[in-house]
This record gives structure tokens, sequence and C-alpha cells, in this order.
């Protein structure tokens, strides 16, 4: 893809300092951040959380809070931007300049109908009658690849999946054909198949309305994919920026070159256990296993005068099993039963039809103290760290609550523990006085697994647990999880989307779709060579770095220095 005419940009960033007032003083988000933006380029910036990434654009839309103090220039088609009144900003944005969001549950009206979320922004800048405004949301639902744009018109975002939710705020965005698209994270935690339709579209919309984009993401395999240009930033700074192939493939500051490294595809992988599926008693076996769930929604039956409410299947058949200390990845679209398949192991949800069993006993037969110590031996990491960590309690009441209400540690030697588990995930201990807020989503899921640990579980389900995260924290949790596995002898049902860290941590997979296993085996044998077409299909949406092989070297050589 050649780089446009760079002559005329549509937008010159010079200088842009971002602080923000606290009780404490001023906190330095943003310092001194200089690049431009040709129409109809597609820009991407990489960096950590925390490095100013999502800042900076917020600042180019005049999103901020009123706690940021802004410095420097920010020039959009000639015109400057920081000197804007609210009345130009409400002109601006929609109409010339638009933002997509990492999480679109959180940016939709869970109250309003799509059509009319999309059709407010026509109805503002366009003139449109409620009437038009819904014929064009019709249009845009259907250009950004919604099947039955007619009837998810009038649907609620609870009623779309997380792809489709994606989509619609695009539609929302592009609706009143703006000239510059800020695209924030807009594929994180979407499966690698929505992911590839939603790059897609993108660069679709890129090439029919020269839209000028630009892209965030903390996967370097998705800037490369549909990215011209680069920004690499660290703590608020630009480290380096370029031409996207030049930067992959030379990279210059060691900063890029660690998130070049830390990317779970080019991460070193340790020796697989190609017997360890074959021998002994498994821990876990899954029979035939199916869940069925009631549907939202009900319908009439007329010729028996009676309302019925259909029911769903989530798992259909699923039979597997786990041996001791085995990583077994399970991967698979939203919806294929992933989740579902490992709430049914923990006890989470009943089945339908079928049985798992621990250690030879059905889990859903357990009672009593049997049961207890079955709760004690299976424990979950989520993939929200903070949706599943008590948002009042402290790291260090977090950790000690399982241990005092299920006996763990005497009453004297309970703080001693938590110290202890704490420096087991690599925690600092300066942080065990604080609540998850004072926290980055790295440290909240080290805390997450330090609390599964403190029960001294035999498995480890991971559902997701880095889908979220940058990569250089990835990189860490997952050293974390293969360090714990060989020290402790865990066995690790690990659920994820991302192919790339699967493979980088798992013996064996299983391949879902649609509640059934469609392919299994030794990770490296599958995912080299699959044999399903679906497989097939996983594999070819995975994103991937072009690395020249000089540059395939230094990533493997610093593919665990310090994040």
């Amino acid at each position: 893809m050649s780089a446009p005419d760079r002559a005329a940009p549509l937008l010159e960033v010079e200088g842009l300092t971002v602080d923000f007032e606290t009780r404490a003083g001023p906190v330095s988000a943003v310092r001194g951040v200089s690049f431009s933006l040709a129409p109809g380029e597609i820009l991407g910036i990489v960096g950590e959380s925390g490095s100013g990434k999502s800042v900076t654009c917020r600042a180019i839309l005049g999103l901020l809070p009123r706690t940021a103090r802004v410095g420097g220039s920010i020039r959009f088609d000639g015109r400057e931007l920081t000197h804007f009144s609210e009345a130009d900003w409400e002109h601006m944005r929609g109409r010339q300049g638009a933002m997509i969001f990492q999480n679109p549950a959180s940016h939709l009206d869970p109250l309003m109908r799509i059509g009319a979320q999309i059709g407010e922004s026509l109805r503002h800048h366009m003139d449109r009658s409620g009437p038009e405004a819904r014929r064009d949301a019709i249009h845009l639902l259907s250009s950004v690849g919604i099947a039955q744009p007619e009837l998810r018109v009038d649907s609620f975002p609870h009623e779309l999946s997380g792809g489709m939710k994606q989509r619609a705020l695009i539609a929302g965005a592009i609706a009143c054909r703006p000239r510059l698209l800020l695209a924030d994270e807009p594929t994180t935690a979407l499966d690698v198949t929505v992911q590839a339709r939603i790059l897609e579209l993108l660069r679709a919309l890129n090439r029919q309305h020269e839209l000028a984009i630009i892209l965030i993401s903390h996967d370097l395999g998705v800037i490369a994919e549909i990215c011209q240009r680069v920004l690499v930033m660290r703590d608020g700074a630009l480290v380096e920026q370029g031409r996207t192939r030049d930067l992959v493939a030379t990279p210059k500051h060691p900063y890029t070159q660690l998130l070049i490294a830390s990317q779970p595809g080019l991460r070193l992988r340790r020796p697989r256990r190609t017997g360890a599926h074959a021998a002994g008693q498994p821990l876990i076996e899954v029979q035939d296993l199916s869940v069925s769930f009631r549907a939202p929604f009900r319908w009439i039956d007329l010729t028996k005068g009676q309302v019925r409410a259909p029911r769903i299947r989530a798992l259909d058949g699923v039979t597997f099993a786990l041996h001791p200390g085995e990583t077994l990845g399970v991967v698979g679209e939203s919806g294929s039963g992933k989740s579902t398949v490992a709430r049914a192991i923990a006890r989470l949800l009943s089945p339908s039809a079928g049985r798992v069993l621990f250690d030879g006993a059905d889990v859903h037969q357990l009672t009593g103290q049997d049961l207890l110590r079955f709760r004690r031996s299976v424990q979950m990491v989520f993939q929200s760290p903070y949706d599943s960590l008590n948002p009042r309690l402290t790291v260090r009441q977090t950790l000690a609550e399982p241990l005092r209400r299920h006996r763990l540690a005497p009453p004297r030697k309970i703080d001693e523990r938590v110290a202890e588990l704490a420096s087991m995930v690599e925690l600092p201990q300066d942080l065990l006085d604080r609540t998850p807020r004072q926290l980055s989503g790295g440290q909240c899921q080290r805390v997450g697994i330090a609390r599964a640990l403190a029960m001294q579980p035999r498995l480890l389900i991971a559902d997701e647990v880095t889908s979220s995260l940058d990569v250089t924290t990835q990189a860490q949790i997952l050293s974390l999880l293969e360090r714990l596995r060989a020290e402790a002898g865990l066995t690790m049902l690990y659920i994820s989307h991302d192919l790339a860290v699967v493979r980088a941590l798992c013996d064996r997979v299983l391949v879902f779709q649609a509640g059934r296993i469609v392919e299994s085996g030794l990770v490296d044998e599958v995912l080299a060579r699959p044999q399903n077409s679906y497989t097939q299909t996983l594999l070819r949406a995975v994103p991937r770095l072009a690395l020249a092989p000089q540059a395939q070297f230094q990533a493997e050589g610093t593919a665990h220095a310090p994040g």
C-alpha cells in the first residue's frame, strides 16, 4: 500500500502536551507529541497502557475532562482546534471528525434503539427528518455489514453481539461522512474472525471515502495489517515513528524492539508435553456434555394458545479429557461455547445432559465436604479483573478473605501468606493496601491470579485473561502462568480468542464452533496443519507481523525483556 501525498496534511499536531490537575498536583499525560496525517491516510499509534495514546486522540476532538490542560497546537484543515468554543466543537464532532471506542457497550445508550442512536447525528448535522434518518440508518447498517439491517435498526444494544455493536458504533461515526476517524482499540477483545471483518471494513471506508483514520492498538499485528505509518508512544512521549514495514522490520528504539518481542507469536516456545495427554488418569473428563439456555424472547403458539420460550443450545455433546500438569487451550469465536464449558466444569452452571468428572467423581453430584474440596481445587480467573474484584476491598483484604473463610492459614499467619501470594505473582508489596481502581489492568489481573492461587487449586481455568491487556503486560502474565505451572504443577484450561497466545502457552488445543468441538490435538499440529475448514478460517484471520530475518532474531533475543 503506497503512502498518500504528504504535501497537504489534513491534521497537524505540534508539541502537544496534556496535563491533568489532581489534588497532588499536575500529572503529565502527553509530553511534546508532534505528527501529521494526510487525507486518506491510515496512521497507527501503539504503546502500552498509560502511554498517552487515547489521551492524544481525545485531545484532537476536545473530549478531555475539565481537569485537563492542553498545550501546543492541533490544526485540522488549517484551523487551530485548541481555541475552539463549545459551539465550534459541536459542529466539528460527527461532521468533520468522529471517534469509535474500545468497548461499544459502554458508548451505546442501552435505552435507545440502534437506529435512533445512528439517526441522532443525521438529524443534528444533516437536518434529516425522522423517517429520513431511519432510512439512512438502515443503509449505514447495511454498509458496515450487519445482516437484516431493516430489523436490526430497531434492536437495543443488548440484543447485538460484540462485533455487531462495534459495527453499529462505526455506522454512527461515519453517518455524516467525516473526513477523520479516530479508532481507539476497536478490535480488542473481539475474536479473530470478527476482528478481521472490522479491519476490512475500516480499509473499505478508507478506500471508498478517502477517510483519514488514526488507529490505536496494542497489537502490532493489527497495525501492520492496515496502517501505512505508525507512531510508538511511551510514558506520554513519542519515541519512534515511521513507515510501518520499515519500523516493524528494523525498529530503532529499544522500547519498539520490546513491543515487537512481546507479541505472542514471537515468544520463545517451551518444549511441549507431547505424551501428557495419553498416559495416566485424567484430572478432568467431560463426557457428552450439553448445555441449553432459555432464549430471551418468547413467541405465541397460536395452535395451542401457549406462550413459548425456545431454548438455545450452547454446548452440544462435548467430550474431552484434561490430564494433570497439562495446559489445554480452548479457541473459537464469541458464542462458540468456550466460556460455557469452563463454567460447567467449575459448576457455575448446570448441564442439560452429560457429565463432568473430577478425579473420577461427577462434579454436579457432589455435596457437603466433597463439594467444598472441589471448590477449592478448581479456581477461575476471568477476563475483566476490574469486574471480578470487589472495588471496596484492598488487595490485602481480597487475598486474606479466602484464607480466612476456608481456614487455609491460622489467623496470625494470614498476613505472611498474603505477602507470599503477592510475591508469587510478582506483585509489589507496597500495592497491598490499594483498591482495584488504584491499580493497572495488569496489576489487577495478578491480584485475580493470586486470589485463585490462595485456594491451592489443582486446576486453574483462565478465561480470556490477557485479551484486554497491552502486549508487554500480556507477555508478563503469560510468563507468570508458565512459571506457576512449572513450579506449582498447575493444570490449566486456557480459553482465548488469540491463537498466538494459545500457540505460545498450551500443549493441546480444542477448536469450538457453535457449541461443538470441530478439531482437537497437539497445538503445534493443529495450528500448523489444520484439517477442519473452520480452523483454517480462524488461522487466516490472524494478523501477522512480516519481520525481516534480523528483526526476528532481535525479537527472539529480547523476548523476555522486562516491561
